[in-house]
């Protein structure tokens, strides 16, 4: 039997609203311009709203953001559905950038400290329902374990890491049995670690995989375990499905800069792709939002813009389907 309930209330509507922006990921986002986002979500979509965030977004900036534009839009709690994915926790910035994910995130005052174990969790959560006040986060997941155990320096210190990711749950599962929680989950880019949970008995309401199950990216053992997770009721949010923006034509890939010249295969495969998206008539944004729709346990893409008029149009990309035509020739060119 696993550990906790996997039984939950929620009905996940097909976007999840991601708040990198306003932690401003890749460029300094105008303060009015976040506050539009938000407004957008709300104007554009059917209440409650649902909303992704984490502690390591702008070393909490986004957090803080998202509080403020909400106060100041008078939602009422009961409107907003917030994630927030816990492990990291602000800490002073002392160098000229912070120290996690270099090159990605711009403007910030704070920097972030990863915080894996059952104190570092509960010490999360009550910075992150500090800065988000008076809202509260009512889905709680840890962010990154796969980070977390990858900077271990020997098998021992694996273990030991691995062993504090068991403890942060505990921390979570306390938190849901005293009401303080409505769903557990997991975030994570290395989707092998999400299983690792979900193989020790971890009982998981939700996953949000990352950069994983992309139409470029797609591996038939995730497919199996995605399979998996959904014959057992768990729900998939889906992320990152344009690869930090690179499919649809931007110069980051997985939170990483790129050129032609230090990446030319990638960009082989995006010319190639673009170039049957127009020829079939969709743009590139809606054919990898589709694809990573496409599996049936993937209830919800989680997708955000630091635009605030793209807003209605990320809801959009959402609805509808690829054509079979389209997928036979993602097929017959080698793209899947």
């Amino acid at each position: 039997m696993r550990e906790g309930d996997t039984s939950t209330s929620l009905l996940w509507p097909r976007i999840v609203f991601g708040t990198t922006p306003l932690g401003n990921i890749y460029q300094v986002v105008d303060e009015a311009v976040k506050h539009e986002i938000v407004a957008n979500w709300f104007r554009y979509s059917e209440a409650p709203v649902f909303v992704d965030s984490a502690g390591k977004y702008g070393a909490g900036l986004a957090l803080e953001n998202l509080g403020k534009n909400l106060t100041a839009l008078g939602i009422a709690p009961g409107d907003v559905i917030i994630s927030n994915k816990l492990a990291w926790k602000r800490s002073p910035l002392l160098t000229p950038e912070p120290t996690f994910e270099p090159g990605a995130w711009f403007g910030l005052e704070h920097d972030a400290v990863q915080r894996i174990s059952y104190e570092g969790i509960l010490e999360c959560h009550e910075e992150g329902n500090a800065l988000l006040f008076p809202y509260e986060a009512q889905l709680l997941s840890v962010h990154d374990p796969d980070e977390y155990l990858a900077a271990a320096e020997s098998a021992a210190d694996a273990e030991k890491r691995y062993r504090d990711i068991l403890d942060a749950y505990r921390a979570l599962f306390e938190l849901k049995a005293a009401g303080k929680a409505r769903a557990i989950g997991v975030g994570s880019k290395q989707w092998p670690v999400i299983k690792r949970l979900f193989d020790d008995g971890i009982a998981l309401d939700w996953v949000m995989f990352a950069n994983s199950y992309t139409v470029m990216r797609h591996p038939a053992e995730l497919r199996h375990f995605m399979d998996e997770l959904h014959r057992a009721g768990v729900a998939i949010i889906n992320s990152a499905v344009f690869h930090g923006g690179f499919l649809t034509g931007g110069e980051f890939f997985d939170y990483r800069k790129v050129t032609r010249d230090s990446d030319p295969d990638l960009y082989s495969w995006r010319d190639r792709f673009q170039s049957l998206c127009r020829r079939h008539g969709v743009s590139p944004a809606f054919a990898a939002a589709q694809f990573g729709l496409s599996h049936p346990g993937v209830v919800a893409l989680a997708l955000s813009t630091s635009q605030a008029e793209r807003v209605e149009s990320l809801i959009e990309l959402t609805k509808g389907s690829l054509t079979e035509e389209f997928q036979a020739d993602l097929l017959r060119e080698g793209l899947l």
